[in-house]
Parts: structure tokens; sequence; C-alpha cells
């Protein structure tokens, strides 16, 4: 068979696991119909981390002989491909391969990839039109459920989604603190290995920040510092939202002062809660609405489930909303009581283009009408978030420090 390099380039909208069945039982291209194949996904993965939890069979491991579960999204994915590739295929299904991936893994597992190309065939699925690998010779969209050849480029919508202004407050006069977080000199270590080193940094109302860094630079540490859910952060020189860390501030009184939102907290929110007890439910810090909102509370719900283009939807269920959605929903949710900050972590995770650019537009909306700071972390650019600043960390065998580019 004559080497065949395929892209599907889908949405939200489309069954994957549909168009993975098909592609595997050469429905899609039958010329693979008879051929040994893997798949390079996110579901092969899961499927061995249950296996490690089940029945205790590690046969993928990572290069420093690491389980599946205890690696990072990086070591899980170069760990699986170099098992896969032993497996000598012919030919590979790569499923959304660069999610939550540095841009040195990325670089390295697109190298990979590349040379593989030479001998067996790649067959890509993406939601992102800049994922498609460079050697792709046919790219295939959906339409009403069938898929066509791409024969021109693939453009995106450019309208504005969000025409109303951004819904008011509860508490028109809000306590304001300036900065509302700020590190000097701060260090963390964990035994004898350094994860930070000296960080000065910033963060004043209104500003809109992006921290960078790859992965294991220590990302994660400044978040559970800001946060206060990090132990380390006694003995440092902290002050958060007016509070000097360790002067008797619980870690209540930190978070109530941020609006946080990562794509790992769509998987905590299975209840069959509606749209609108979404996001009433911001305003108590629940999961779940236990509690009998104010008037006053229920119209500012309304007008963000307007602003989202939901509020016709507001008593259907939250669970079965698309994954585009359900993030606009969340962002509502974490602004209803205007936070002085809002932490975005790999917010665009698993996003199609389309709900992408509508979910940036949302964004920018709150940084530009709000007086609410925005911290966002993401190991890539997003090319429709505008951010004011970038605080990068970068790594060393002395620890990570970190500075405004």
């Amino acid at each position: 068979m004559p080497l065949k390099h395929v892209a599907y380039y889908i949405s939200n909208t489309d069954n994957k696991n549909r168009l993975i069945e098909q592609l595997v039982g050469g429905h899609q291209i039958p010329e693979i119909s008879e051929l040994n194949g893997v798949l390079f996904s996110e579901i092969t993965v899961n499927k061995f981390i249950d296996e490690e939890i089940r029945h205790e069979d590690f046969s993928v491991l990572t290069d420093t002989k690491n389980s599946l579960e205890h690696s990072s999204q990086g070591e899980r994915k170069k760990a699986l491909l170099k098992h896969l590739i032993k497996q000598n295929p012919d030919y590979i299904i790569v499923d959304n391969v660069f999610d939550s991936l540095d841009a040195a893994t990325q670089s390295e597992i697109s190298k990979t990839l590349q040379d593989l190309s030479g001998t067996k065939s790649i067959i890509q699925i993406t939601n992102r039109k800049r994922d498609i690998l460079p050697f792709i010779e046919v790219t295939y969209i959906s339409k009403n459920g069938v898929f066509t050849k791409v024969t021109g480029e693939l453009i995106q919508d450019n309208d504005n989604y969000f025409v109303n202004d951004l819904p008011e407050p509860e508490q028109l006069s809000i306590e304001t603190y300036d900065p509302l977080v700020k590190f000097n000199k701060v260090n963390v270590a964990y035994g004898d290995r350094t994860i930070v080193k000296d960080i000065c940094w910033e963060i004043k109302p209104g500003e809109f920040w992006q921290l960078v860094g790859p992965n294991g630079s220590g990302k994660s540490t400044l978040l559970t510092l800001i946060s206060g859910d990090n132990p380390k952060a006694y003995n440092q020189d902290i002050l958060l939202f007016g509070m000097k860390k360790g002067t008797g501030e619980t870690v209540w009184d930190i978070k109530s002062n941020i609006g946080h939102y990562t794509s790992e907290m769509l998987r905590g929110f299975r209840r069959l809660d509606s749209i609108e007890k979404m996001i009433l439910s911001g305003f108590f810090d629940s999961i779940g609405l236990y509690k009998y909102p104010t008037e006053r509370q229920i119209h500012i719900a309304h007008q963000w489930l307007k602003l989202i283009g939901l509020f016709d939807k507001k008593d259907k269920d939250f669970v079965f909303l698309s994954p585009g959605h359900k993030r606009l929903v969340l962002i509502a949710r974490a602004m209803v009581k205007h936070p002085p900050l809002l932490i975005l972590d790999e917010p665009t995770n698993g996003l199609d283009d389309a709900d992408a650019k509508i979910f940036s537009q949302l964004i920018n909306k709150i940084s530009e009408e709000s007086r609410t700071a925005i911290l966002y972390v993401s190991h890539r650019k997003e090319e429709h978030i505008n951010p004011h600043f970038t605080y990068q960390l970068t790594p060393s065998e002395t620890g990570s420090t970190g500075k405004r580019v």
C-alpha cells in the first residue's frame, strides 16, 4: 500500500469515538482494513492506567521507570508512543496529540512522527488547525456527519459572540488590594530538589498575566502558593490580598478572593444540576446549590446566562452541555462575584477552534470590562487570547527562576 498521511479535522460536536471505530474498521480508509494499526491517544493512555490500577499491569513505563498514573502528560505520551512503535504497526492513528504538552515535548513527538511517516501511514485526528502535522497529504472535514476532502483554506468565523455588557458584581463597592499578589525572593524546595528560586513577582488589579514555562518548571507550584494550598508558603515573603502569609489568615480567606478554572474541573461536576443552579452556586463557592439566592443574585446569574447565550437553556442539566458551553458556564460561575483574581489553568485544552475562539473572546472581555486580574497558565500561546504581560519560568539545576518578558 502506498503511504497515505491524512488528517480528520473535527469539531466538538463530531463523534470522535465513532470516527475512531470507523477508521479501525476500514470504513473511512478501505486500504487499511487488513492492516495492523495502533491508536496514539489519551484513550489508550487511560486504558493502560486502568490496567495499572486494576491488575497492577505496568506494561508501559516512562524513561524514569515510573508508572503512567504517576507521570506527567508529556512523560505519558512519550512512553506510549515508544510502546506503540515497538509493535511495528502499519499505521498509527494520532488523536489530539499536543494537548497539555510543553513546546519541547511537542517538538520531540512531532519529529518522531515525521520520522515514522517515511515507513508508516499516519492518520491524524485533531480539532485544532494549528496542530495538523506538516507531512499530512489530505485533510477531511465533517459536513452534516459526512467527511469530505478539504479543497481550500480552513476558514474560521470572525463574528463577535458576546454583544451584551459584562454583568455588574453583586456588591458595587468591592474592596481592592494593590498589589493583589506579591512574591519577594520566594524559594520552594522538596528535599534536595529546588523547584523555584528567588521568585519576585507582583500582580496588580486589572492586570492580565500569562504564566509560561516547560513541564516541571514550577507553574503549578506558584499557583498553589497563590491559592493558599501549599504549606511551603509559610516563612516566605508573600503578600496575598492584603494579608501577609502566615499572619493568621485561613485558606478560605485567600480563596474567597479567587475565581478558579481548570479543564480538570469538568470531571468534578457530574451532578444533574441545571445550568442556572451551576452559575448561582458560584456565589456560595459550593458544588450544588444549598442556599436560597437573593433576587439580585438571580438577576446577575440571568445576565451572565444572556451574555453567554444560554438563558433559554437555563433549566437544562449542565452535564449534557458541549465542552465549549461547559467552559463558558464555569467561567460565569467563577465571575459572578467579580473576584479580585481569576486563575485559568490550561483553559482551552480539548476545545475545537470555534469554541477556543469564543472562549478567548469571553476572557478578553472580562479583562477589558472588569477590575478582575487574570492569571492565565498555558503551555501554548492561544491565538485570540491577549494577555498584557508574560511571566516566564526558566528551569535550571538550582531551581527555576522567573522574569517578566
